[in-house]
């Protein structure tokens, strides 16, 4: 047998990364081309869209960033924009400390492994698999002022002057379907709080344990700082969430946000502009694109202020 030259390891050098490019390129075509289709090809169909006046489907002239005026100091425009933000901004906050605070305890609740905590797992992520649109209409049932079982439970409690019109009213609709959502996604960030602790070295939990630590303590000086990077990633989505909240209020109280407007979203907010509702009944598609990009924008901004705040964080605690 012929040793090989240097000449032949190059080639051969050569053709195995020629090979292992091929190959990484047919694995990352496929998903390239479906980001592309769904997600670029819509953002840059949004900007075309914001800068033209539209008259129904039928494209009109050239406006500049007159659509992004409409939308943002308009006042019969800007009022509803301010709300539906307001109204994100809640979600946003209310989730934050209601599902994922829930979804904290439950995680250091799970880590310490009582008996049968594999079902417990289970149990809690199961709604979490569950279409959304089916959580909305089920849940939707539940607060039926009538029949449904929430109130149904409260009167056979005693408690009939809490059985109220939950999604009727201002004060409840909101908060109703905070706690829906809080229900639905609970087990996601449980799960990813869980993974980080079971990640932290138990000698680190132990030797504070024989230190004479509280369990306090060790949650608060210990277990909550090495979670930094669940942390990230649970506070950035949670953001991400919050502010393209559609799916539960548009099937638990209609595209108008009711009532009064006071569950209405962004996204809701989106949709009605450019394609209309029963208070507009005409489209729009200059500012909804208009402010489809404003949303993006905000959206993306603010994921990464907080991405790059929360990063430093972890980096500052390793």
């Amino acid at each position: 047998m012929t040793a090989m030259t240097d000449a032949d390891f190059r080639r051969a050098i050569r053709a195995r990364t020629l090979r292992r490019n091929l190959w990484l390129a047919f694995l990352l075509l496929p998903p390239m081309a479906v980001m592309f289709i769904f997600i670029f090809l819509p953002m840059g169909s949004a900007v075309l869209y914001s800068v033209y006046e539209w008259d129904g489907l039928v494209r009109g002239d050239f406006v500049g960033l007159e659509n992004f005026r409409e939308v943002l100091f308009e006042p019969q425009k800007s009022k509803f924009l301010f709300n539906a933000f307001k109204n994100n901004v809640i979600v946003f906050v209310s989730v934050m400390v209601v599902q994922n605070g829930l979804a904290l305890v439950l995680a250091m609740l799970l880590a310490r492994e009582p008996k049968g905590y594999r079902f417990y797992q289970v149990v809690f992520f199961l709604p979490v698999i569950l279409s959304t649109v089916i959580i909305g209409f089920q849940w939707k049932l539940f607060l039926n002022p009538v029949f449904g079982l929430v109130n149904n439970l409260l009167r056979a409690a005693g408690l009939d002057s809490w059985a109220l019109p939950w999604l009727g009213l201002p004060e409840t609709a909101l908060p109703s379907m905070i706690l829906v959502n809080a229900w639905h996604w609970v087990g996601f960030p449980t799960l990813v709080f869980l993974a980080a602790i079971h990640r932290i070295p138990k000698d680190y939990i132990e030797a504070a344990r024989l230190d004479g630590a509280s369990e306090w303590r060790i949650a608060r000086d210990i277990i909550w700082p090495l979670m930094a990077p669940a942390v990230t990633i649970i506070v950035v989505l949670t953001f991400i969430g919050a502010f393209n909240w559609f799916e539960i209020p548009y099937v638990m109280n209609g595209l108008e946000g009711a009532p009064g407007y006071s569950t209405d979203m962004l996204g809701l907010l989106f949709y009605r502009t450019a394609f209309g509702s029963i208070s507009a009944t005409d489209s729009d598609f200059g500012a909804g694109s208009a402010l489809a990009v404003l949303i993006f924008l905000f959206i993306f901004t603010v994921s990464l202020i907080f991405t790059r705040l929360l990063t430093a964080r972890e980096i500052e605690l390793a």
